[in-house]
């Protein structure tokens, strides 16, 4: 089995929606292989991450910067991870009410420091509330729970 670690930021209905499209997007690939773990960065800890095979980060855009709850995430679990999760496939998505470069930033200074893989571009969801970015965060699941399964990452 492989694991999909998906850690995603709730403070409101609208950033459960996001979350909630990831894994249904990841679950449309019924996969035999790929197990899905789907918490908040507050239940999530470093166990999650070493049993991951890859992993869905989202969070909301706070004063230019990630989440407090996805930074103690990283608080709690970057000294007991790093350098034992290596090349990990990693995913991104932001709900940012500006442009969220900030937030994108941070966190990819994270993940760089813990020399995991982006296997694609940062999701940003800017500006005012759009139904497509359930469509797209869904797309998002879906693609990263594909490769997973596939054996590409």
């Amino acid at each position: 089995m492989r694991k999909l670690l998906i850690i995603g930021h709730i403070p409101s209905s609208n950033t459960l929606r996001l979350r909630e499209a990831v894994l249904c997007g990841a679950r449309k690939i019924q996969s035999e292989i790929v197990d899905l773990d789907c918490k908040t960065p507050f239940e999530a800890n470093a166990l999650d991450t070493l049993s991951a095979d890859a992993i869905i980060l989202g969070t909301t855009e706070n004063l230019g910067y990630m989440s407090g709850a996805l930074k103690d995430f990283f608080d709690r679990t970057y000294n007991e991870t790093i350098e034992k999760k290596e090349g990990l496939p990693c995913a991104i998505y932001i709900r940012a009410g500006m442009d969220g470069t900030g937030t994108r930033r941070a966190i990819e200074s994270i993940i760089s420091g813990q020399k995991w893989r982006l296997v694609q571009a940062p999701l940003i969801f800017r500006g005012e509330w759009n139904e497509d970015f359930v469509r797209q965060a869904e797309e998002l699941g879906e693609a990263i729970c594909a490769g997973l399964d596939a054996g590409i990452f």
